[in-house]
Parts: structure tokens; C-alpha cells; sequence
């Protein structure tokens, strides 16, 4: 295992930058006729995202926990919640969000 120095630590944490992370979780409205059809455009918007740099990262959950996903925001709490609040399935109330501010390593990625 790599030897991780203090000093090493120390630097790295000071390069943290603010993320908003998402858990998306679905409503009874998830099993509704329809609701494919708008959980759909949903993903398609958070490709949209992803591809203008806002959602750099997106975990669909399927697990049948009425979790449905995690993402990673670049943005405030503030900014993340008008951006949800305009996403085809929060608005149909299929979905539900909680916030949480968080740090993280830029440059960090899925392998």
C-alpha cells in the first residue's frame, strides 16, 4: 500500500474545492403510467449537465432501495436546488433531493 506523509495530506486537503452532492431519492409517483416517459427526459437532462460541466458525476441506483441516484453538482446548495427544482421528474414529483455541501479533489474521477 502507498506510505501517504502528513505533510502530503496536508497539501492535498488545502486543493479541495466545494461540490454539492445530490441523493435522489423516487416517490410512490415512480411506479405511475407515464413515468418512464419523464424519468427519461430526466436522464437526458443530466446528460445535458454532464456534458455542460455542472454534473461531472452521476450514479443511477437501481437497487430497489427508493434510492435512484447520487451526483456530484459543481455549485452551492443554492445553485444545485434551482437547477433540481426545474429537473422533468422533481417537478412531476417523481423525485425527491436532499443536499449536502460537500469537498473533493478536482481532477477526481471514476476509473
Amino acid at each position: 500500500m502507498t506510505e501517504i506523509s502528513d505533510d502530503y495530506m496536508r497539501e492535498m486537503i488545502g486543493r479541495t474545492k466545494k461540490y454539492c452532492a445530490c441523493i435522489l431519492r423516487a416517490t410512490p409517483k415512480r411506479g405511475e403510467p407515464g413515468a418512464d416517459k419523464i424519468v427519461w427526459e430526466h436522464g437526458r437532462r443530466n446528460f445535458r449537465l454532464r456534458a455542460e460541466g455542472l454534473l461531472p458525476i452521476v450514479c443511477p441506483i437501481a437497487d430497489g432501495t427508493g434510492v435512484s441516484g447520487v451526483g456530484i453538482f459543481v455549485g452551492t446548495v443554492e445553485e444545485v436546488s434551482r437547477i433540481l427544482d426545474e429537473d422533468p421528474g422533481v417537478k412531476a414529483g417523481i423525485f425527491t433531493y436532499e443536499l449536502h455541501e460537500c469537498r473533493g479533489f478536482p481532477g477526481s474521477s471514476l476509473p
